[in-house]
This record gives C-alpha cells, sequence and structure tokens, in this order.
C-alpha cells in the first residue's frame, strides 16, 4: 500500500466535530475523519497552527496519537498577535516554551512567512516584521519551516535569504505560484507543498509539473482546497467517496465542499497523471522528501 504524510491539515477546525459557524449541524465525526485517511495509507498527519489558540488546540489534539504532529507558529495574517501581548519577545518566548515543552510532538516552525492577497488583516510591514522575527526562533530552535506565501515573492525571498545560511531547510505550502516563483523557491533549497489550490487552472499544473519530484511534499490543507469539479485538476481524478452536504450527512459519509485529509489521494492522481509519472513511485519519493524534512530520525 501506498504511504502518505499530509504536511498541512487543520484539523483543529470545528467542521470536523460537525460545526459549520458556530452551529452544530451534525454528529462529531473525526474519527470516522482519521480512519479514512488511515485507509487509505496515511503513515502522518501535520495539524496545522498558526496563532496562539490554535497551536493550545493543535498540540491537545496531537499529544496522545502516534500518527499526529503539530507545527507552531504564526500566520502572516494573524501576526497582530505579537503587538498584542505583553511584548512581541514575550510572544516570541512564548512560542519557544510550546516548542521546548513538546518537541516529540512539534515538527516545523510555522505556518509563517508573508500573505499580501489579505493585508486587511494584517499590514505588510507587520508581517515582514514578525515573518523575520520567526525565522530567528527557527534558527534558534534548530526546527525546519511550514511557510506560507501569496503575492509577495520578492519580499519572501529577500528576508528568507538573508537568513537561509542559518535555517534548517523548509516546505513553501499551498503552492499556488508561477514555474519561474517555484523555481524561486527550490533553488534556495525549499521544497514545495502540493494540494488541491495547487490545481486549480492550467497555469497551476504547468507550474506544479515544472517542480522536480525530490522537491514535491502533498498535502491537503483540509477543510480548505478540495478539487471541486470547475478546477482544471479534476479531470484527473479517479478515487471518489460517497458525499452528502452536511444538513444530509450520514455517518460514513464525507461533506461536501469539506476537504479532509484521505483526499490526499486526489492531489496524488491529479500530479501523477498530469506529470506523467508512476504514482506509486512518485509516492514514494514525496514520503521519502517529507520524512528527511521533518521526522529524520523515523525509521523509513
Amino acid at each position: 500500500m501506498r504511504k502518505y504524510i499530509d504536511i498541512g491539515a487543520n484539523l483543529t477546525d470545528a467542521v470536523f466535530r460537525g460545526i459549520y459557524r458556530g452551529k452544530k449541524v451534525h454528529n462529531d465525526d473525526f474519527q470516522h475523519v482519521l480512519n479514512r485517511a488511515f485507509e487509505v495509507g496515511m503513515d502522518k498527519i501535520i495539524v496545522t497552527a498558526g496563532c496562539k489558540d490554535d497551536i493550545t488546540e493543535a498540540l491537545e489534539l496531537v499529544k496522545d496519537k502516534d500518527n499526529l504532529y503539530c507545527t507552531v507558529g504564526v500566520h502572516p495574517t494573524r501576526c497582530n498577535e505579537f503587538d498584542a501581548h505583553d511584548s512581541p519577545m514575550d510572544y516570541v518566548n512564548m512560542l519557544k516554551d510550546f516548542i521546548d515543552g513538546n518537541k516529540s510532538k512539534v515538527v516545523a516552525l510555522g505556518e509563517l512567512g508573508l500573505d499580501y492577497d489579505r493585508t486587511q488583516f494584517c499590514s505588510v510591514e507587520t508581517q515582514k516584521k514578525y515573518f523575520a522575527m520567526q525565522l530567528d526562533l527557527a534558527t534558534e530552535t534548530n526546527l525546519p519551516l511550514f511557510l506560507h506565501s501569496r503575492n509577495c515573492a520578492n519580499d519572501f525571498i529577500d528576508i528568507i535569504s538573508k537568513k537561509l545560511d542559518n535555517l534548517h531547510g523548509g516546505v513553501v505550502h499551498s503552492f499556488t505560484g508561477t514555474i519561474e516563483e517555484a523555481k524561486l523557491y527550490t533553488d534556495l533549497g525549499f521544497f514545495i507543498g502540493i494540494n488541491g489550490c495547487s490545481l486549480k487552472t492550467k497555469e497551476n499544473l504547468e507550474a506544479m509539473a515544472s517542480i522536480p519530484t525530490e522537491k514535491l511534499m502533498i498535502e491537503t490543507d483540509a477543510p480548505w482546497c478540495g478539487i471541486r469539479n470547475t478546477h482544471a485538476g479534476a479531470n484527473y481524478v479517479k478515487t471518489k467517496w460517497d458525499v452528502k452536504k452536511k444538513e444530509r450527512w450520514v455517518e460514513g459519509s464525507t461533506v461536501k465542499d469539506r476537504c479532509e485529509p484521505c483526499h490526499i489521494v486526489q492531489v496524488l492522481e491529479v500530479m501523477a497523471e498530469y506529470r506523467q509519472e508512476d504514482p506509486d513511485e512518485l509516492c514514494q519519493q514525496m514520503y521519502e522528501n517529507t520524512q528527511k524534512l521533518f521526522f529524520p530520525h523515523c525509521e523509513r
């Protein structure tokens, strides 16, 4: 059986407990979500955290589950939290305490980076300041990076290049950039994470196909970034599950427009078909890439 590592899933999201926009719509089906993932060959899932509350919830979620790990960091749209704290450095020290107290479960610093598509949540200057500060924390903790980059390639590369010699690798997750941007990131030594959002358009598919296999990782970004019928990548999807609208959910079904980790199979199908590569070989290479970066001391 193929083995997968989902490098980014937002499993603390309430939709996996049947709660949508604060309203309970169906039963908690979190364990069913995990079971479906394990049934398709999921070996590990890295739960994404992007703010203090996320981190606290993620650490609680993963602490007793052998296959679940998490990140610690602040998403670019949440960087105002640094200024809202007693002092930015106190916030950084809090992040370090989370890491130091959970070394067996925290496998990356992140989600961190820049997002110029959503500056209404956090200004460019604030994002840049705390991106750089978190990179220093990555150096101190020896953790690889789980990176976010949206419409910001020049600033992103400028900031990270200045600190590159002291960093310990990383992945630019949920990649939606161009062929040229992908090459810039891989030339710096970073891996590229691919999910459904990376496969929406013909241009996305071309960019994905341009990335060397030894620089690829795979993810779902669940509950977001599912492959929809209107996406260019949908033409290459083969595996389907029983799907219900959330109001008509029944035990064992997936939920319409709620991506979950088992859908990693669909991401692989699109990638392999469009790249004209053997899916088993591609899956194995991405598994090994992920082990190398995030789980270097685990047996393969």
